[in-house]
């Protein structure tokens, strides 16, 4: 087991998104996944029903501690609910971990369109962690709200890409499953130029926490030493394998099979 991530995100009671996917994802990529919980949810396959938040200082808290003792080689952010939580964050991040690859999933907009986030904290998103970001993660709906502009086909996705590293992400995966078509295009933008990569769409419900998982995935794979490139086909390859590989529980949008093993 090598790399150390360090994951700050909510939880999923269903054990397919939140810091249970995050977990599952970074110990199937063989490094090590720690944890500073955000908030708690009542959550299953058919929705959340449920949130308690977490207090910002005991957020620090856990952020700290970890960081002081074990380390990271690579963060990762989820849920962030609130531009206070977002702030105290990157204030914890910046002081405990400088320098350390930070991958950013925006977590803003729910899969059936419901916004998860205040207005403020958007901006908070957009103004604080996003600068801080060597990779941001964003599907359509979440890169919409960030770019501030319509995102309908691929020229829209390089795009919105372009500007989301003029607000400071070094990196930027847009995730193109949003779209319509057999086909789904993913860009990732980084070093100022764009890898494309293209799969058939995988007919399935069973897609609960994948954006989740590939950031985590992607995480572990920095936390590595891999490169950006490498560690964003590696961590494609293994959500592919999961969502083709997924157990069919719940009644809803059901867990993938996080335990796969990544053939290359």
């Amino acid at each position: 087991m090598k790399g150390r991530v360090l994951i700050v995100a909510g939880s999923d009671s269903g054990g397919g998104a939140g810091i249970q996917a995050d977990i599952k994802a970074v110990t199937a990529m063989n490094a090590f996944a720690a944890t500073a919980i955000t908030a708690l949810t009542a959550q299953n396959t058919e929705g959340v029903h449920g949130v308690v938040p977490i207090e910002p200082a005991f957020i620090a808290q856990q952020i700290e501690v970890v960081l002081t003792d074990i380390g990271a080689d690579a963060l990762k952010t989820g849920m962030l609910h609130s531009a206070e939580v977002i702030a105290v964050v990157a204030a914890s991040l910046k002081k405990h971990a400088p320098g350390v690859p930070l991958v950013v999933d925006p977590v803003m907009v729910a899969k059936g369109g419901h916004r998860l986030l205040l207005s403020e904290a958007e901006a908070a998103l957009r103004d604080t962690l996003l600068p801080m970001a060597a990779l941001i993660t964003p599907n359509l709906p979440e890169a919409e709200v960030l770019a501030g502009f319509p995102v309908r086909n691929e020229a829209d996705m390089r795009r919105a890409a372009e500007r989301l590293g003029e607000l400071g992400a070094k990196g930027v995966l847009l995730k193109g499953g949003h779209l319509e078509g057999d086909t789904v295009v993913d860009l990732l933008l980084h070093d100022g130029r764009f890898e494309r990569f293209a799969d058939p769409r995988i007919k399935s419900k069973h897609t609960h926490g994948t954006g989740c998982t590939l950031a985590s995935a992607i995480a572990a794979g920095l936390a590595q030493k891999m490169s950006l490139l490498d560690a964003v086909a590696r961590a494609r390859s293994y959500v592919r394998q999961a969502i083709e590989t997924a157990p069919g529980f719940g009644r809803g949008h059901g867990p993938l099979n996080h335990a796969v093993t990544v053939k290359s």
